[in-house]
C-alpha cells in the first residue's frame, strides 16, 4: 500500500486556545509572552497582532509601544506541547497513527483510511472543518512524504492534495524554508538569489552539500522520498476498541447482530483478561453514503457478559438504518471498571445488590424506558430530609451506615418542598384538609407532629413539624409546617413527599 501522510498546521494555536476559553478576546490583538533572560519576549501572536507588525521573538516592550492596548497573556508557553498532544489524541479517531510536529503541527499516517470518508478530499475537509468548528485556525495537506505535506500545509497556495509522484512539481515555486532547512541554510540560498526550490533543487548534490550542509541535504532527500523519515506516533493508554470491516455492505438486521456480537466477543475477552468490565460502550456504524450512526449502551455494574451486553444492543438495533449498506463497524469501551467478584455463601441464598441478575435486569429496563427512570439512593449522616440521602450511579457502592427504620419516611421525596393551603383547627393539630395543585384532599387519618430541627452548623432557618396524612382515597402524604405557629418567620405549610 502506498504511504500517504497528512500534515495539519495550527498557525495560531495558543491564541486560538485562549479565545475558546475566553470568547471576549475574540478579534482583539493578542499575544503570549515569556521571560527570556532579563526581559519578556513574544512567544505567540494572533492574526490581528501579526497584521500590526508584531512577531514572535519581539521584546514585549517594543510590542506594547506599537500597540498600547495589546492584550498580553504571560507564561503559558508550556501549554503548547500539551495542546498538541491532546489534539493528536483527538485525531486518532481518523487514523491510529498520529505524531506531533515541532512547528505547531501534527502529522497523520492516513494510509488506507481516507476511503472511509469518501476519498482524500472529503477526508481532509472533514478533519479541517471539525477542527475549525472547535475554534482552531488550521491548514492541512496530503502527500506521499511527510516533508511535502509539511511544506504544502504551510506554504502551498494551490491544491492541498498532492498526487503520488507529483511531490517535486508541487515544491518548485515554494521558498527554501518549505523544505524544513535550517534558518542559516535558507538565508544562504536566498542571498545567493536561489529564492525558490526550483532554482536550486536540480543542482549537483555535492555543490548543494557544500553550501547548506549535510543535515539540510538529508531534509531535501526526505521531502522527495529518497530517504526514510522517522515517524514516532503518539502512544496513548490502551483502549478497549475494535473495528470490523465488511467485504460486502451489510443491509440486514441479522448482519448487524453478527457484527455486534463479533465486536463484543473481542472486547469482552480482552476485558476479562485484564479483570475489567464494561460500564458504557459506543458502537459506530459507517454507511456507504458517508453517514456515521452512533449507538450507545450503559450498565449499572461492570460487566463482560457477552450475552447480556448483546441484549442491550439488540434493543437499539432498530435505530441503525443501514440504507445502502454499512461497510465498517467500530466499538469502543467508553467507560470500564474493575470487576468485583463476590464470594457467595453456600448457606445463604440472599445476594441482594451483589446478584448479577439484578444488575442485568436493571440494564435491560434502562434500555427500554431510559436510564433516568432508574435511580438508586444511599443514606447519609444527616437528619435534615434533603441531605439524608444521596444518589449513586453504581450498584457496587455499599452502605456506609444503615437505613433509618425507627421513623417512617416517604418513598418519593420532592427535591424542593411545595407550598400547600391547609385548614387546621388549632395550633399543633394536624390539618383537616389541604389543597395541593388545585385539588382539595380531605384528611381521614393523621400522625404527628415529628419535629426536625434545622442543622444550624450548615445553614440558618426555622425547624419543621412533619405530619403523615392519609386522605379519603387512601393516599398518604408527608406535610410540614415551617417554624412555630405564632412565629413571624413562619412560611406556612408545605408538602415534601409521598408514601407508597
Amino acid at each position: 500500500m502506498q504511504k500517504r501522510y497528512m500534515s495539519i498546521w495550527f498557525s495560531t494555536l495558543l491564541t486560538d486556545w485562549i479565545r475558546i476559553k475566553r470568547p471576549a478576546l475574540k478579534a482583539l490583538p493578542l499575544v503570549f509572552s515569556d521571560k527570556a533572560g532579563n526581559r519578556m519576549v513574544i512567544t505567540a501572536t494572533s492574526k490581528e497582532a501579526a497584521l500590526l507588525g508584531i512577531h514572535t521573538g519581539m521584546p514585549l516592550a517594543d510590542a506594547k509601544a506599537i500597540v498600547p492596548d495589546l492584550e498580553v497573556i504571560e507564561n503559558q508557553g508550556h501549554r503548547m506541547g500539551r495542546l498538541l498532544k491532546a489534539l493528536g489524541e483527538w485525531c486518532i479517531r481518523y487514523t491510529p497513527l498520529v505524531a506531533v510536529e515541532a512547528d505547531q503541527g501534527l502529522i497523520l499516517d492516513i494510509s488506507g483510511c481516507a476511503h472511509l470518508w469518501g476519498g482524500e478530499r472529503e477526508y481532509l475537509r472533514e478533519i479541517v472543518n471539525r477542527l475549525r468548528g472547535l475554534g482552531y485556525q488550521v491548514r492541512a495537506a496530503i502527500a506521499d512524504t511527510m516533508g511535502t505535506a509539511w511544506a504544502i500545509s504551510r506554504y502551498g497556495k494551490l491544491s492541498p492534495i498532492i498526487k503520488s509522484g507529483e511531490e517535486l512539481n508541487a515544491l518548485l515555486q515554494l521558498p527554501p524554508m518549505a523544505l524544513r532547512l535550517s534558518p542559516v541554510a535558507s538565508q544562504k540560498l536566498i542571498k545567493l538569489g536561489l529564492k525558490t526550490v526550483g532554482s536550486f533543487i536540480s543542482m549537483p548534490r555535492s555543490v548543494l552539500r557544500r553550501r547548506i550542509g549535510e543535515e539540510s541535504m538529508e531534509r531535501i532527500e526526505q521531502v522527495l522520498g529518497q530517504k526514510e523519515e522517522e515517524f514516532s506516533p503518539l502512544v496513548v493508554p490502551e483502549l478497549y476498541s475494535e473495528r470490523l470491516e465488511s467485504m460486502e455492505p451489510i443491509r440486514t438486521r441479522k448482519g448487524i447482530e453478527i457484527a455486534i456480537e463479533k465486536l463484543l466477543t473481542r472486547i469482552c475477552n480482552h476485558l476479562e483478561r485484564d479483570g475489567m468490565g464494561l460500564r458504557s460502550a459506543l458502537l459506530q456504524s459507517y454507511r456507504i453514503d458517508g453517514k456515521v450512526i452512533k449507538t450507545e449502551i450503559g450498565t449499572n455494574s461492570a460487566s463482560a457478559h457477552i450475552s447480556h451486553l448483546m441484549k442491550l444492543f439488540s434493543l437499539k438495533i432498530d435505530q441503525i438504518e443501514p440504507k445502502m449498506g454499512i461497510e465498517l463497524f467500530t466499538m469502543d469501551a467508553v467507560k470500564v471498571e474493575p470487576v468485583d467478584h463476590h464470594q457467595a455463601a453456600l448457606w445463604s441464598a440472599e445476594k441482594g445488590m451483589e446478584d448479577q441478575k439484578v444488575a442485568e435486569l436493571l440494564d435491560r429496563l434502562a434500555g427500554k424506558v431510559g436510564t433516568q427512570a432508574i435511580q438508586r439512593y444511599l443514606p447519609q449522616a444527616h437528619h435534615w430530609p434533603e441531605r439524608s440521602i444521596i444518589k449513586v450511579d453504581s450498584l457496587l457502592e455499599t452502605l456506609s451506615l444503615p437505613w433509618r427504620t425507627d421513623r417512617l419516611r416517604p418513598v418519593q421525596l420532592l427535591k424542593v418542598p411545595e407550598p400547600v393551603q391547609v385548614s387546621a383547627p388549632i395550633p399543633d393539630y394536624p390539618p383537616m384538609l389541604f389543597r395541593y395543585q388545585g385539588i382539595t384532599h380531605q384528611v381521614k387519618k393523621a400522625d404527628g407532629p415529628e419535629r426536625i430541627e434545622r442543622e444550624w452548623w450548615l445553614e440558618e432557618g426555622e425547624h419543621r413539624d412533619y405530619y403523615q396524612l392519609e386522605d379519603a382515597e387512601g393516599k398518604r402524604y408527608w406535610l410540614f409546617r415551617s417554624g412555630h405557629y405564632s412565629s413571624e418567620k413562619t412560611s406556612g405549610w408545605f408538602i415534601h413527599g409521598f408514601f407508597a
